[in-house]
């Protein structure tokens, strides 16, 4: 770290003692040259952005003699682009003109965090996606943001990830792609692995920690992903990007989009494969997919229709590896049968459309489908065949009633429904947005042996258990933004009533017959204050609540039902922007209310199965820092500190000694997965035009596997750098030609992102096994990506 600090000084003293000039302007609309408030202004080759102030006006300071390209984006207008040279400072007033065509962020502006908002959140654009868009899951991209922790269960990035905001699990963060929701609508978890490379069709993610503003779908306790995809391009372009790495990693995408056709149509289209053997053994991913977009703009119009596809084939990697090989073994894999695969696809379609009717009225709507579909195989040894609902075998005079065999086990599913927001802006101190969602799912679970040792033909044909579930989601909700000077007031008002039915047999073929209904009332209130255009603080209050996921209903009854979880999110924070030093500061304290988590509680058939605690909590202060030290260099760091407790814990652990179970009790323990410190950097360093050297780093506390702070259970703290270089240059009938190195994890730090623990009584001895999701050592990826 010194030596970086050494050659950042290095750099900095000579940029000093050159001469510094400034750009000051104002930025108005062309027909009435009234001024534009807010737009975004940037330099783009140092990388330098600010807003306008009240009166449109903006400054870049501290430049060098040069040639820079500014570009000034604002919501309904055309992007403009000019090409400049400074030698002394320079007044230059840039003029808008409105866009006839209705931009694609209308249809997700409802669902999303306003400028200078009162809520806690990040704008990732395609630009920032792309830098380390080279195979890895969505996850892994946003690794440098605050408050986030990644881990795969290969190893690599690739297959099976997860991420967690603020420690909260991914049943627990909201999605939604276009504002549609993506989230499981019975496990509420989101498997990005049913989107590989979806990155390469993202536009642009609002990241929303803590409640956040009102959405559709599952209720967010930690934060919230708002995903935009391939939007406008006003000219026809092709993309070929090709990424091979350590593990045996191939991907290959091809991206084309037709640009505007007569002013109204765009079409837009992608294909993608990636492989990968995975650092785990046998951690293997087939991943394919492919994206769809059509468009229609008109005056008052906007249509958009987009078809994607996503089919995976990954090697079962998700028993983890035992803590006693973690030394000798770090890449075991305890599943050896050929066809330890996970398989499945899910198809999505999108109708999103909306109209203006007035510069004060306009209304979004969407409908949409999904349909997936796929099942996990697996080699169970010694099974007795009456669990799959197979008499006994005589074979040669004998009774076999075990049998080694295969089973697959299904899903198969249908998501549908219609998203919808009315938007109304009488003056320009007051906007009012109603919006809203109903949603339906209608899932089928069923198992297979499709072979066994002893098991006749006839016994592979009929599942040995089905069963269904059905789910209904509808919520409304209203929105009220009131500007009173520099004073902004937020209100936002959001009803969702949620209905769950299952029924039939579950995997142990015991009968299920559940339903509930909950309805749910979430306020959410704030204000903010600006300082001055660059500077403003805000505070917010939410209440957000939550229904139990699948899981908790088919392994209780109806009167041992847990109970919905409830969450009082309180934020408050100070924003400063400017030309070369931006940063956020944000403190949070989130009270939950019957929070859900495991116990080592089992049921009546031995499922583990999730309680209510009545009181636990979540305290931090976060902080979101961008430094551009000179035209060449710059670092943006995050830290998030944060205090994570459960007031009263009860530990069920197995007592196969005695039957039943032992209980320990324990109080203000910390939450499970729930770092106390997570700090991220990133130091950039543009040693020549188009080249970019950049060191990520990413540093986590310990984490305890559990809620009951016993150090022998925890994932020790880990510190991970990454490098990263980048060239991007051009060659005749070639746009760009980008070439981008990414070496992960370059000084091989040996680490567990992810785990899990239980414990049991067996031979009078209390014994506690850990297994742990080892991450890959230095490993790298290469890509090549041309743009015509």
């Amino acid at each position: 770290m010194k030596k970086l600090l050494i050659i950042a000084l290095a750099i900095l003293m000579p940029a000093l003692a050159s001469a510094q000039f400034s750009i000051t302007g104002k930025i108005s609309e062309k027909i009435s040259g009234s001024a534009l408030r807010a737009a975004s202004v940037s330099l783009e080759d140092p990388g330098l952005s600010t807003r306008t102030d009240a009166n449109g006006n903006y400054i870049f300071k501290n430049l060098k003699a040069g040639n820079y390209r500014i570009k000034v984006t604002y919501l309904g207008f055309q992007k403009l682009e000019k090409s400049i040279s400074i030698n002394g400072d320079i007044n230059l007033d840039l003029e808008l003109i409105s866009n006839n065509l209705l931009a694609d962020e209308v249809l997700v502006r409802a669902t999303r965090a306003s400028e200078n908002s009162a809520s806690t959140y990040r704008n990732i654009s395609k630009e920032e996606l792309e830098k380390n868009n080279l195979g890895q899951d969505l996850p892994f991209l946003l690794n440098q943001t605050p408050s986030i922790v990644v881990s795969s269960d290969a190893g690599n990035g690739i297959g099976y990830t997860g991420i967690r905001i603020r420690g909260s699990d991914p049943t627990r963060l909201n999605v939604t792609i276009n504002g549609i929701p993506y989230n499981d609508a019975e496990s509420q978890g989101t498997f990005w692995v049913n989107l590989p490379d979806f990155a390469s069709s993202v536009d642009n993610i609002q990241i929303q920690r803590g409640v956040g503003t009102s959405t559709n779908g599952a209720g967010a306790f930690g934060g919230s992903l708002n995903i935009q995809t391939t939007t406008k391009q006003d000219s026809a372009y092709a993309e070929l990007n090709n990424t091979f790495g350590s593990y045996q990693t191939v991907k290959n995408t091809i991206n084309a989009g037709t640009g505007l056709i007569n002013n109204k149509f765009s079409f837009d289209g992608r294909l993608s494969r990636i492989k990968s053997d995975g650092y785990i053994d046998r951690g293997s991913s087939m991943l394919k997919s492919y994206f769809l977009s059509g468009a229609y703009y008109g005056k008052k119009d906007l249509l958009r229709v987009n078809v994607f596809s996503g089919s995976e084939k990954t090697y079962q990697a998700w028993n983890g590896v035992p803590e006693n090989l973690l030394k000798t073994n770090r890449t075991f894999n305890g599943f050896s049968y050929d066809d330890q695969t996970d398989n499945y696809t899910q198809d999505h379609y999108q109708f999103l459309y909306s109209h203006t009717f007035s510069d004060k009225f306009s209304a979004n709507t969407a409908l949409h489908y999904t349909y997936g579909r796929g099942y996990y195989e697996e080699f169970k040894e010694d099974q007795k065949l009456e669990n799959y609902g197979i008499n006994p075998q005589i074979v040669g005079g004998s009774t076999i009633a075990r049998s080694d065999l295969v089973r697959r086990r299904w899903l198969d599913n249908n998501f549908y429904g219609l998203t919808y927001s009315l938007n109304y802006i009488p003056s320009k101190e007051l906007t009012f947005t109603l919006g809203g969602a109903y949603n339906e799912y209608n899932g089928d679970h069923f198992g297979e042996v499709i072979r066994g040792q002893f098991i006749p033909l006839a016994n592979t044909i009929t599942p040995y258990y089905k069963g269904n579930g059905f789910k209904t989601d509808f919520n409304t909700y209203a929105k009220a933004d009131f500007e009173l000077g520099k004073l902004k007031l937020f209100a936002d008002l959001q009803y969702r009533s949620v209905s769950y039915r299952v029924n039939g047999t579950d995997k142990n073929r015991m009968v299920l017959n559940q339903e509930d209904h909950l309805n749910f009332f979430n306020p959410k209130f704030g204000l903010s204050y600006a300082l001055n255009s660059r500077n403003n603080l805000y505070a917010s209050i939410a209440v957000a609540n939550k229904e139990p996921n699948r899981d908790d209903y088919i392994n209780s009854t109806p009167a041992n039902r847990p109970s919905s979880e409830n969450l009082l999110d309180l934020e408050a924070g100070y924003r400063l922007g400017g030309n070369r030093f931006t940063a956020g500061i944000n403190a949070y304290a989130m009270i939950y209310n019957d929070q859900l988590v495991l116990t080592g509680k089992v049921n009546d058939v031995g499922e583990y199965i999730r309680q209510n605690v009545a009181e636990s909590s979540r305290y931090g202060i976060e902080a979101d820092t961008r430094i551009q030290i000179n035209n060449k260099l710059s670092w943006a760091l995050t830290a998030s500190i944060s205090d994570n407790k459960i007031k009263n814990f009860t530990e069920y652990a197995d007592d196969y000694d005695n039957g039943g179970q032992i209980v320990n009790n324990y109080t203000n323990t910390d939450l499970a997965f729930s770092p106390n410190f997570i700090g991220s950097g990133e130091l950039s360093f543009q040693a020549f035009k188009k080249t970019e050297i950049a060191l990520l780093s990413k540093y986590v506390s310990k984490q305890y596997l559990d809620n009951t702070s016993n150090s022998q259970r925890s994932l020790d703290a880990f510190f991970v750098n990454d490098l990263r270089l980048r060239y991007n240059t051009s060659f005749k009938g070639i746009k760009n030609i980008g070439l981008t190195l990414l070496v992960n994890n370059v000084f091989s730090e040996l680490y567990e992102a992810n785990g899990y623990t239980f414990s049991y009584m067996y031979g009078g001895a209390f014994t506690t096994e850990n297994y742990y999701y080892p991450q890959a050592p230095r490993n790298f990826l290469l890509s090549l990506g041309l743009k015509f």
